[in-house]
């Protein structure tokens, strides 16, 4: 596929228009070995958690479209609905083009005016990361009961409220509590199939959106990779859901003006995905 074709450019895939053959009218994900993370002491960490890509990881590409062919399969059973059509090669899939939820800019005449251009789901069964950055009152791995928080999506991610969403006309009330609803089914069923193999989803992120040809309804989009998934070993819950060994895990740093926290337990991609394959 030339690179004239290219739809999309994102931080882990590519997404390119299919204009003949089988799938003509189709989108085609290549999922790249790129990989997220941050940079401590002078060395990569990789972290899907982040926004910035920070190295390559040779062979994710392939390993993460076998972990998501799985998943999407996976759901298809347990009756979500998505854009998944079938998986053509170790690290492309074909999916149905989707319109993501967006919303164009109302008054672009003024600088500094942007659309929002499409909407992430992040879904939280604990605190750690930004949520925890963002409320360093909440102690870390508190259980958060797939709390669900929506996110535009970009070079730099910004969290909106669910209650903007409504008010600036972005999702409907209706529209807001199905999405909310199907991402917290679909992440009920990614942490199941996780504890399955005695591994637990700290947290998560899905895209939604509408299929291009269809009748209008929210359905799943994008991806389920080790890209949008955080999870650890060793997770031991208290009575109310609570991580008892969080004391053991945690790492918490504050240095001009700005928080850190990181996980011991936490499994890298690498180490999580093959048992899936």
């Amino acid at each position: 596929m030339e690179e004239k074709n290219l739809v999309y450019r994102g931080k882990s895939k590519d997404v390119f228009n299919i204009t003949e053959g089988q799938y003509a009218g189709k989108y085609r994900f290549v999922f790249t070995d790129r990989a997220t993370g941050y940079i401590e002491n002078g060395k990569i960490v990789y972290d899907p958690g982040y926004d910035t890509v920070v190295g390559d990881i040779a062979g994710k590409g392939a390993i993460a479209c076998r972990f998501a062919t799985h998943f999407f399969t996976l759901l298809k059973e347990k009756g979500i609905p998505s854009h998944y059509l079938d998986t053509i090669n170790d690290n492309e899939m074909i999916v149905e083009p989707a319109i993501p939820l967006s919303m164009p800019a109302e008054a672009p005449e003024f600088p500094g005016s942007a659309p929002l251009l499409n909407l992430e789901f992040t879904w939280r069964n604990n605190a750690t990361g930004s949520f925890w950055r963002r409320y360093p009152f909440v102690r870390p791995c508190m259980n958060l009961h797939q709390v669900v928080e929506a996110w535009t999506k970009g070079d730099s991610d910004i969290l909106i409220t669910l209650e903007a969403l409504e008010a600036t006309g972005a999702m409907r009330k209706d529209e807001i509590a199905q999405s909310v609803e199907l991402v917290q089914r679909i992440a009920e069923i990614v942490s199941r199939e996780f504890a399955s193999k005695d591994l637990h989803v700290i947290d998560g992120k899905f895209e939604l959106g509408r299929l291009k040809y269809g009748d209008g309804k929210i359905v799943l989009i994008d991806e389920i990779s080790p890209d949008v998934l955080r999870v650890c070993k060793g997770f031991s819950p208290d009575e109310n859901g609570n991580c008892k060994v969080y004391g053991q895990c945690t790492v918490t740093n504050y240095s001009e003006g700005k928080r850190t926290i990181k996980n011991r337990n936490q499994v890298a991609a690498a180490d999580f995905i093959s048992i899936f394959l």
